[in-house]
């Protein structure tokens, strides 16, 4: 009865999910037209590169890849159908929203990496979210990487990716779901100070998409994790 359960909530988050690609979807389409242009940003102009939308861009961008790669770790790991299926979901979800993020920084003719040397997250700096700290190795705005390879809060580190593709079974659902959840807690953080400092509309509706959507898989995870006796770390 309770995995019946999770699957309903599954695919009502598979719902926001396809919402929050939709919203993407447009505001792709609106940045290439030149129609994503902010209040105070004259006709052709673009975000600077110290920007929040280009810190924004920049930043989930890598956030996105690495919940990429642990899902395609656990999917190798697990044959649990629905843990399979979320891993695809966040996976192809976070595929493409970082496709448009760097396509983005390409139209605004960008660097990929913060320029001067900035650190991670440096463009949140006051806003409060910088210092959210998910994950073990959670960093602060502008104290550079942490330990173990930690670049921003609710990113995995080096040494757990490894444990997650050691793990198999149950073990690994439970410790990719917990990984997860924390970064998603982390990506959360991130799209929620877009939301409010970015200056382009389509990129602040797609923060918006973000937050929608991960906080649904949040509550997604957590009842998966109840099933199988376990809980978030934090």
């Amino acid at each position: 009865m309770e995995r019946r359960k999770t699957r309903r909530v599954r695919r009502a988050a598979g719902a926001a999910v396809a919402l929050a690609l939709l919203f993407a979807g447009a505001a792709t389409v609106a940045s290439a037209r030149g129609d994503g242009s902010g209040e105070g940003q004259g006709k052709g102009q673009v975000p600077a590169a110290s920007s929040a939308d280009a810190g924004f861009a920049r930043d989930m961008a890598v956030h996105h890849q690495q919940a990429v790669e642990m899902s395609f770790i656990v999917r190798d790991r697990t044959d649990d159908e629905d843990v399979r299926r979320l891993a695809y979901d966040i996976a192809n979800t976070q595929a493409n929203q970082r496709g448009m993020l760097l396509g983005w920084l390409d139209l605004w003719e960008l660097p990929k990496v913060a320029p001067g040397g900035e650190q991670p997250m440096a463009w949140m700096a006051g806003t409060g979210h910088e210092h959210g700290g998910h994950g073990s190795g959670g960093t602060e705005a502008g104290s550079g990487a942490g330990a173990d390879g930690v670049l921003m809060p609710g990113m995995a580190s080096r040494s757990e990716l490894a444990r997650l593709g050691r793990l198999d079974g149950e073990e690994a659902e439970v410790f990719y779901l917990q990984l997860m959840t924390d970064h998603h807690k982390g990506g959360v953080d991130m799209a929620e100070a877009c939301a409010s400092l970015c200056a382009v509309p389509a990129e602040q509706r797609l923060a918006r998409g973000m937050v929608e959507g991960q906080q649904s898989e949040l509550g997604l995870m957590r009842d998966m994790l109840a099933e199988r006796g376990a809980a978030p770390r934090r």
